[in-house]
């Protein structure tokens, strides 16, 4: 076996690879053999058809794609592993020519990661908006628990308010015509907690069970589905019902039913050791998004299209997924947004993504950051407490998912770095007015 390796254009690794003769044949044998165990072919057992009978049944091509699935793999790795390469991409086979009794010759091409010109990313300044907690935020903590054990208690003798949950009939048009799927019987509305278009629940406001009326509401102009974005709508209501929360008081009852306390005091101290921990975790998190903004931003590097639209068809998965689990259709959103925008939107975000992957594997090699053993079970064993299984069970399925095994590595390595940058850099926590509703609990 022999392989010529030839540096084309930039980032391009051309492969010329040649194969003994008595190698292909040997094979070509073994990969008919293979072919009429997996196949049910007339007149024969699985596995029992002769060679030529194989070669008649499903033809060359098959047989030549499984002699290269077969020898090409190992080639790959043995050369990328000896000269070291750094690959962007799968490696791609432009020609081959086999045929028995002469040797195979393959011409393939190597895409390689691109090169990185870092930025300084050690003894950087890094200013970070320091997260605190709302002056109130143990109040709501307690209030949203207390709240938890709130009791519906039916209401007949005044107006609704917004803190009332009201079980409604409603029926929507647009110029008269029905809205699909704007009908419902017996619906039950949280009036300060609505998912509903807004001026919807505002307008229920103030009425009384019994009550028949109608409202006016616009959707909005970035509504999901085009044919009602936008639009003005009519909503014919009916107040079946209505009810309001009865909310346990904050005292030692109700402590004891949230856990292992005996009064209110314990709960509070417990919530306040909470509020303190999230705390450090937004801190943290915010220094190494900081340290990665700044470094990535001052990299650079020129990222082949190919990696780009690797990562953006990875995306497009993700977020297919993600609507199908909301019971969103992907064509409905494309007919919004528009298939152009939104591979263009995916390719912005695969873009900022590849880049990270890059700057962080560029640092790992100039500092000769290594994974070792703890670091694989450190993350084997959060992954278990995660899905509250075992050890065992997390390595079994690990070593049954190569892919996986190679995203975990990349992960635990992308955060040893990322460690690495926050120790080697100076955070200075700045102070940032928190948002009104910034709170890791509600």
């Amino acid at each position: 076996m022999k392989v010529d390796v030839v540096k084309q254009e930039k980032n391009i690794v051309e492969l010329d690879i040649e194969i003994d003769a008595d190698i292909v044949a040997q094979e070509y044998s073994k990969a008919c053999r293979k072919i009429s165990e997996r196949m049910n072919i007339p007149g024969f057992r699985k596995g029992k058809a002769p060679r030529a009978i194989v070669e008649k049944y499903v033809g060359s091509d098959k047989i030549q794609k499984e002699i290269l699935d077969r020898l090409l793999p190992n080639v790959f790795a043995d050369t990328i592993s000896e000269h070291q390469f750094d690959l962007a991409t799968e490696p791609f086979v432009e020609s081959f020519k086999l045929e028995l009794g002469i040797p195979l010759n393959v011409k393939a091409k190597l895409e390689l990661k691109p090169d990185v010109k870092l930025a300084q990313y050690k003894s950087l300044q890094i200013d970070v908006p320091k997260f605190e907690h709302p002056e109130d935020s143990l109040e709501r903590e307690l209030k949203a628990l207390s709240e938890k054990f709130a009791k519906l208690e039916t209401v007949v003798d005044r107006a609704a308010t917004d803190k009332d949950i009201v079980i409604i009939d409603y029926n929507g048009t647009i110029d008269d015509e029905p809205i699909k799927g704007g009908s419902a019987k017996s619906h039950q509305l949280d009036l300060g907690n609505s998912n509903f278009i807004q001026g919807f629940a505002e307008q229920i406001v103030g009425k009384k069970v019994g009550d028949e009326f109608t409202i006016e509401v616009k959707f909005p102009e970035d509504y999901f589905d085009p044919e009602l974005s936008g639009k003005d709508a009519k909503f014919e209501i009916k107040i079946n019902e209505m009810k309001q929360k009865i909310v346990p008081n904050v005292d030692d009852e109700l402590a004891q039913k949230l856990g292992p306390f005996q009064t209110v005091e314990e709960l509070k101290e417990d919530l306040k050791s909470y509020l303190e921990k999230s705390k450090t975790t937004e801190n943290e998190s915010r220094a190494e998004q900081a340290v990665l903004s700044k470094i990535i931003d001052q990299s650079e590097v020129e990222i082949p299209d190919s990696m780009i639209n690797k990562e953006a068809r990875v995306l497009l998965e993700e977020v297919q997924s993600k609507l199908k689990s909301q019971g969103i259709s992907w064509e409905q959103v494309l007919e919004t947004q528009g298939h152009e925008s939104m591979w263009n939107n995916l390719r912005d975000e695969a873009s900022k993504r590849v880049k990270t992957s890059l700057v962080l594997g560029a640092i790992a090699k100039e500092e000769n950051l290594q994974l070792n053993d703890n670091d694989f079970v450190d993350r084997v064993k959060d992954l278990s407490t995660l899905y509250n299984t075992d050890e065992q069970s997390v390595f079994k399925h690990i070593s049954q998912n190569p892919d996986l095994a190679q995203t975990l590595s990349q992960q635990i390595m992308g955060q040893k770095v990322v460690d690495f940058l926050v120790e080697n850099n100076e955070i200075k926590y700045i102070d940032d007015v928190p948002r009104e509703n910034e709170s890791n609990n509600e």
